[in-house]
């Protein structure tokens, strides 16, 4: 694995999509937004009618994941992220979308991955490990924020509860459960514009990968 890997784990529009993305190109590093993946997987089993609760089917369909055609604009629905979260609560379907994300880590000249599980299974050797998160009244106000920008009916209340959802079940679910690093850096972004968390990002990056 590359040394240049910036692991950046968090909830559910807690910011951390958009901070990888600056990051990445800041450094001119890859940029993968694992939660995609998991999308991927829910979207390609909602296209073909099939159930989401066969995980070796959900499996198989993990390992015919292109990483390099992933559409955000496509995967990023709501009801895609709804299906996801389920998805990704199969062990099966982990084990092979970690293995694929490692491999991505390895690409030089170094990698940005963001998600649930970055900083504490994926790259737990990663030298720059960030946990962005908010709290999820904030959190479910920007994601029926962008659903409005793009034209998706929105009900805040519904929002916030399908927010505290995902929450519940990626923070209790047996593999892999989303958590900070007992090594990583916290950035509540509360409070914080996109500006002042990537400055604040940006200063602990420069520490840990000058030190490599």
């Amino acid at each position: 694995m590359s040394i240049n890997v910036i692991a950046i784990d968090g909830p559910a529009a807690s910011g951390k999509g958009t901070l990888a993305r600056r990051l990445a190109a800041h450094y001119g590093f890859h940029h993968l937004d694992t939660g995609l993946t998991y999308r991927a997987v829910a979207h390609e089993l909602i296209e073909t009618g099939a159930s989401l609760d066969d995980e070796a089917l959900a499996a198989r369909t993990a390992l015919s994941i292109d990483f390099s055609a992933l559409d955000r604009n496509i995967l990023s629905a709501h009801e895609i992220g709804e299906a996801a979260s389920k998805v990704a609560v199969m062990p099966q379907v982990r084990k092979a979308l970690v293995e694929a994300q490692r491999r991505f880590a390895a690409t030089p000249p170094g990698t940005v991955l963001d998600g649930r599980d970055i900083g504490t299974v994926v790259c737990p050797d990663a030298p720059v490990k960030l946990y962005v998160t908010a709290s999820p009244e904030v959190r479910a106000g920007r994601r029926a924020a962008e659903m409005a920008a793009t034209g998706q009916p929105t009900d805040y209340d519904q929002v916030l509860a399908d927010i505290r959802r995902r929450d519940a079940r990626d923070s209790g679910r047996s593999d892999s459960p989303l958590k900070p690093a007992d090594d990583a850096h916290l950035l509540d972004t509360s409070e914080m514009t996109i500006e002042a968390a990537f400055e604040a990002a940006c200063a602990i990056a420069d520490a840990a990968l000058n030190r490599n």
